[in-house]
């Protein structure tokens, strides 16, 4: 796995404000909330604060790379030493820390370790999706275009039927020695790129590489509640890995296009109703739309303007795994409509009510 330089400078359990020991709950729920309070579309100006958010939950939000952060971290970068040139560090070419500090003492600096295969990166690919789909859950396909594994040589670099033998340049570790003094500066073969094997006669379609360039439709099955904004895992498809070995993850990043009626704040729904003055001093009956066709709501007298009346059960379905529970609500907040223009009846019987209407409540504000 490749650790990047920010793991040994940045603290992602602070950048989404929990603590080392959280559970992944809890990690995803902090992730969830920042990510709603600074996305762009809702908070411009903060796309910054949103990769950093995305970046800490891309770690710690896989249990495997979470690990690999921690123990990352608990060791450090070894004698302030950092990545050579400012690159990349990978934990094949830190070694164990026993390799290292043997070196120190009298060990005649760390043996450099065989490579190996190397896993596939992550990816990412954007999916747009309707306010029904997202609350429903779907089962729809993203195109990603990337490097896939050589249909032809399954991704070995080598023309199918010919050989391969041991690079003799680093004799099969992949990786070259370079000693200075107490420590082994280990470099990536130059000959076999990190394979530690050469082939008489490359793939005629990589040319080598082991991979080729191909538009890759993948299904992705989006469950019910996904907000925007949320990252879906689907594991095992994201790039190839070199050689033999596997492909990282993809990670769909969901964007939930807005209701021309309906809100949605996490599972409740919400909308607003417009009602006369007699319907709030009286209180009536209405029917309120839902996204599965209309239900009653009865409006008490006495409704002040601005009066939020939950539906209970009408807001966004519950579902199982990460997004279970039980549905959510319908707020329906109510606003009392003020006529500006007034018929001659109308006119007249508001007259009437203001003379039978005791003293306006600001009177005792007033003095």
């Amino acid at each position: 796995m490749a650790v990047q330089r920010e793991w040994f400078e940045k603290d992602f359990y602070k950048v989404l404000g929990v603590v080392p020991t959280a559970t992944d709950k809890e990690i995803t729920r902090a992730y969830r909330k920042l990510a709603k309070e600074h996305h762009p579309d809702a908070n411009p100006g903060s796309e910054e604060r949103f990769k950093e958010i995305s970046a800490a939950y891309d770690v710690l939000g896989d249990p495997e790379k979470r690990k690999e952060y921690d123990e990352v971290r608990r060791h450090g970068p070894v004698g302030g030493f950092g990545a050579p040139g400012g690159g990349t560090f990978r934990m094949e070419d830190m070694g164990d820390l026993s390799d290292l500090f043997g070196g120190l003492f009298g060990g005649g600096g760390r043996t450099t370790r065989t490579r190996g295969p190397q896993r596939g990166a992550d990816m990412e690919a954007q999916l747009h999706l309707s306010f029904q789909d997202a609350v429903h859950g779907v089962t729809t396909s993203v195109n990603v275009p990337q490097e896939v594994r050589c249909s032809n040589c399954r991704g070995s670099g080598a023309a199918p039927g010919t050989s391969t033998h041991t690079c003799p340049r680093c004799g099969g570790t992949g990786s070259l020695n370079d000693n200075q003094g107490l420590f082994s500066l280990s470099t990536v073969c130059p000959d076999c790129v990190g394979r530690g094997t050469l082939f008489d006669t490359p793939c005629p379609v990589c040319h080598g590489t082991g991979t080729e360039q191909k538009v890759r439709s993948i299904k992705v099955r989006i469950p019910a509640g996904v907000e925007n904004g949320q990252r879906i895992r689907v594991k095992g498809r994201g790039a190839p890995g070199q050689g033999m070995a596997p492909a990282g993850d993809l990670y769909v990043v969901v964007q939930v296009a807005p209701h021309p009626v309906f809100g949605r704040s996490g599972r409740n729904l919400t909308i607003t109703v417009p009602i006369t003055y007699p319907e709030a001093v009286l209180g009536t009956t209405m029917a309120v739309p839902t996204l599965d066709g209309k239900v009653t709501l009865k409006v008490p007298a006495g409704t002040q303007s601005g009066k939020v009346l939950r539906v209970r059960g009408r807001g966004v379905p519950g579902g199982s795994g990460r997004n279970g529970g039980k549905p959510g609500d319908l707020l329906v907040r109510v606003e009392v409509v003020v006529p500006t223009e007034l018929s001659d009846e109308e006119r007249a019987a508001t007259e009437s009510l203001a003379e039978v209407t005791g003293p306006a409540p600001r009177i005792a504000v007033d003095g």
